[in-house]
């Protein structure tokens, strides 16, 4: 077993599809396209490339054929996969070989294509902890004036109300939900600083290259950011923020399922395989290790913050392992939550 997101069984309770279609080689290799035309246009734009050269290339770039074997042993030799990206490429469209990649980095390519991936992530994750606050707010609707006994360090404390209750799970999604949205700015933009961070390949036009490239991709021009990883590791303390928030939907609703104390009934629970009258809060146990997952993740992106220098390999591969799969276990958990609050039947007493 690899990795539980891929496994032929177990990924029926950890994966997210749609996360990993955002994160996938296929959509990657994409943005990798679609940086160097935006390059080369703007090269052209700028006096660097001929007339014509941006038009040539967006057709002949995207049409392109990948050899994704020999990308393969490439990347076990160079580290990376933009050599020889860039080498196939240029193959396939000689025409406007010496403008491709001009100016540019590895480094370059693989940040921009990860900003624009995390932007598709932000907007995917922003959507669906909208729809689980609006499931929250109808389940309250439904429920909230229902009783239950509050818990201070697992002991019986003062009644609430079910609303009560439902309002500490929502707030911290709606903090997470405005962070993230605060953060969406922050994420989308361009890198591009040539071989060192100085875009001495660009001379005094280096800044109106960057700002043409990132209208054309739909992005921010910042400045040089690749060897200032604080804003990636942000984004990851979101993500575990995000699984945080549910994972303490998940507790409450194991600790308000156990026998003996009832206060939520749900309409389907795990079976046992020797013991069948129990019904185990599975999908709430799972909103609890996503949450304990994605914080631990949390410092090794930390430690990628340590960028050595102009670059660090070591550092930049950290964030390779570990950023996609924090995204796919925050989107893995936002789809058990919907599961989960729609399998709530009763929550509280009515007495």
């Amino acid at each position: 077993m690899t990795s539980i997101f891929n496994h032929p069984w177990f990924s029926s309770l950890f994966a997210d599809p749609n996360i990993q279609s955002l994160w996938s080689a296929e959509v990657q290799s994409l943005h990798y396209r679609k940086f160097e035309i935006a390059l080369v246009q703007a090269l052209e734009k700028h006096g660097f490339a001929a007339d014509g050269m941006g038009q040539k290339a967006a057709a002949q770039i995207m049409c392109a054929q990948l050899d994704d074997a020999q990308l393969a042993r490439a990347t076990a030799i160079d580290g990376l996969p933009i050599p020889n990206f860039v080498k196939q490429m240029q193959k396939a469209a000689p025409d406007c070989a010496d403008a491709i990649h001009m100016g540019a980095t590895s480094q370059d390519v693989m940040d921009t294509a990860l900003s624009m991936t995390l932007v598709a992530t932000a907007d995917l994750l922003l959507e669906r902890i909208s729809g689980l606050i609006t499931q929250l707010d109808e389940l309250a609707a439904e429920h909230g004036g229902k009783r239950l006994v509050a818990q201070t360090r697992m002991q019986a404390a003062l009644p609430i109300t079910v609303a009560d209750r439902i309002a500490t799970w929502c707030t911290p999604l709606q903090g997470a939900h405005t962070n993230l949205t605060n953060m969406h700015l922050k994420i989308a933009r361009l890198q591009l600083g040539g071989a060192v961070g100085t875009r001495h390949a660009f001379k005094v036009k280096g800044h109106a290259i960057a700002q043409e490239m990132a209208n054309t991709l739909g992005l921010s021009e910042n400045g040089v950011w690749h060897s200032d990883r604080s804003q990636i590791s942000t984004f990851a303390g979101l993500l575990s923020q995000i699984t945080g928030a549910l994972g303490k939907i998940g507790q409450d609703i194991v600790l308000m399922a156990q026998q003996g104390v009832d206060a939520i009934e749900l309409s389907e629970g795990g079976r046992s395989s020797t013991m069948p009258h129990k019904s185990n809060p599975v999908l709430a146990e799972l909103l609890v290790t996503l949450a304990r997952f994605n914080a631990a993740q949390v410092s090794v992106l930390h430690h990628s913050l340590v960028h050595e220098q102009e670059r660090s390999g070591t550092a930049w591969m950290l964030e390779w392992m570990v950023l996609p799969q924090m995204a796919e276990a925050t989107g893995s958990a936002t789809l058990v939550a919907k599961d989960l609050c729609q399998k709530i039947k009763r929550v509280g007493s009515s007495s």
